[in-house]
């Protein structure tokens, strides 16, 4: 549609370039084959980044592509400091880095310090013996006197968070699966190491550093079961489900370290840190592991990602938890992601998804705080099939099929609907294609003014040149039906008024007067309704 009005909120040049950016996140393993082995590596990144700076985000977060034995699929690592030969190599990710800087893009990377591969030298070392250097490393406490494992904590993969090791007689603490041992970060010689590898990449220029699983860092050192969960409504598909999880994570002595991270990264210029915190306290630790002036930069959990339906009272939910003072800081927002189903999949029924998909990326720019938008988003990709003979994930093969798994998220970009394997590879990708994503490949949609594409970037263009919707406040109107979503950004002559219709169904409603539509999508403009899953921004007149 033709931009009719825009506010005159343009860019705040004090800001810093993370307050409010959009940030592509690139899965590696699925985003680009080079070499034809099947596989996504960083060359295979690097020829595609023009994409990226076309869609007009700030910056590209990319997903573990260090030394493993992938038993989790890079998030069991071997070497912080090193590039898995399937992906290249140090040489490689310095291109890459180089390439995005030249398009304008920063670059942050997922790190991992709350365990570490099986195969790391740090853990070969400590598991042999109770007295060497690295002995106190990794978590390690000695059988109850019946030869069970020291506590009741559940993995979150399944099955007990303990390990019988022989050659030290004592169990092995892992929150994941058995071959990410946690890492003992109460120790101060692994904080050390931490904050080295820490200063490796930032050295070397990242922009950024995604933490992974910042709340499973530190562990009850006085060993207290876990209690149960009683609500019997609170669906359990894995023994994880049956606990509260007080002690085997969210240890109080996490945040003094998060602010030892923090210091280190502020004698760079630029940099940025952002947590992921899931769990059942995983708002309040967001806020706790943010909280100015000291803290992480921002943090982003589950709200979204997890769950069963999208609703005015979830938005509502997500932003009355940032409220704005010097006590809160500051929130990022994803709908999607590798560890989750895609979003139009798990809110919207198979033939309104095209329309969803261009409503919720719509929602997704107009909310307060940093967004997160995972490859394949702008192209509307659903949760792709995936078979139970090709399923690679392992929680996604426990779980079957009980749960839709991170497989069907998983799977290879569609860069040329035409191409074998859609343009990933010319090999048989390590996921396959599904057909329904070649259908929806870039090629195609790059070629149509029309396409959820197109409307992504006219979208993120809007975001990218106006500040309201970067940095401006957030507040709802008045009570309204549960599938209708209102709410204003900033204030005064710069504020936007933001309507989303969250249903298939036309629902009643009238733009005010003094208001003129600036952005919309599947909106028929007929005044006095908002058609199934239509959503709008408009500016004052």
């Amino acid at each position: 549609m033709e931009m009719l009005v825009r506010s005159s909120a343009e860019p705040s040049p004090q800001a810093e370039w993370w307050k409010g950016a959009t940030i592509y996140q690139i899965y590696p393993r699925s985003y680009a084959d080079s070499n034809g082995d099947g596989i996504g590596d960083l060359p295979g990144i690097t020829q595609h980044l023009e994409h990226i700076a076309e869609l007009g985000v700030d910056a590209v977060w990319i997903s573990p592509f260090y030394k493993s034995p992938m038993a989790d699929f890079g998030y069991d690592v071997a070497d912080f400091c090193d590039v898995d030969p399937i992906f290249g190599t140090l040489e490689d990710f310095d291109a890459l880095l180089a390439r995005a800087h030249e398009l304008g893009l920063k670059v942050i990377i997922d790190q991992v310090y709350s365990h570490a591969s099986d195969q790391h030298d740090w853990f070969r070392e400590s598991r042999t013996s109770r007295d060497n250097d690295k002995a106190d490393w990794f978590v390690w406490a000695d059988a109850n006197p019946d030869g069970s494992p020291p506590t009741n904590w559940q993995s979150v993969f399944g099955g007990p968070a303990w390990t019988w090791d022989a050659r030290r007689g004592q169990y092995y603490l892992h929150n994941f699966l058995p071959q990410q041992p946690d890492l003992n970060v109460h120790n101060p010689a692994v904080q050390d190491a931490i904050l080295a590898t820490q200063k490796f990449w930032l050295d070397r220029g990242v922009d950024g550093i995604r933490l992974d699983a910042v709340n499973f860092m530190m562990h009850d050192l006085n060993m207290r079961d876990n209690p149960p969960v009683r609500d019997a409504s609170t669906k359990k598909t894995r023994p994880f489900d049956f606990q509260h999880h007080f002690y085997n994570q969210s240890h109080p002595a996490i945040i003094d370290f998060l602010e030892e991270l923090r210091a280190q990264a502020d004698t760079y210029s630029g940099r940025f840190l952002v947590a992921e915190v899931g769990g059942e306290r995983g708002q309040e630790e967001m806020k706790l592991y943010t909280a100015p002036p000291g803290r992480l930069h921002s943090a982003y959990g589950f709200l979204y990602l997890y769950a069963n339906a999208l609703n005015a009272d979830l938005i509502r939910e997500a932003t009355e938890l940032w409220p704005e003072n010097d006590e809160t800081g500051w929130p990022s927002w994803t709908f999607s992601n590798h560890d989750a189903p895609r979003a139009i999949s798990r809110w919207a029924s198979e033939e309104n998804q095209a329309a969803f998909a261009r409503m919720s990326f719509l929602l997704l720019n107009s909310l307060r705080g940093n967004i997160f938008i995972y490859q394949g988003e702008e192209l509307g990709l659903p949760q792709a099939h995936v078979p139970f003979e090709r399923l690679q994930d392992p929680e996604a093969i426990t779980n079957w099929p009980e749960t839709l798994g991170r497989d069907g998220a998983r799977t290879p970009m569609p860069w040329q609907h035409d191409a074998e394997n859609a343009g990933f590879s010319s090999a048989e990708p390590w996921l396959p294609v599904d057909p329904r994503h070649a259908e929806l490949a870039v090629d195609l949609q790059a070629a149509d003014e029309n396409s959820t594409l197109t409307i992504a970037r006219r979208i993120l263009a809007l975001r990218r040149e106006n500040s309201t919707l970067r940095e401006g406040s957030m507040r709802f109107f008045g009570d309204t039906p549960d599938k209708l979503a209102i709410f204003q950004r900033g204030s005064g002559n710069d504020a936007l008024l933001c309507a989303f219709n969250l249903s298939a169904q036309k629902i009643d409603w009238q733009l005010p007067a003094g208001w003129t539509v600036i952005e919309s999508v599947n909106h028929d403009s007929d005044g006095d309704s908002l058609a199934g899953y239509a959503g709008l921004i408009a500016a004052r007149t």
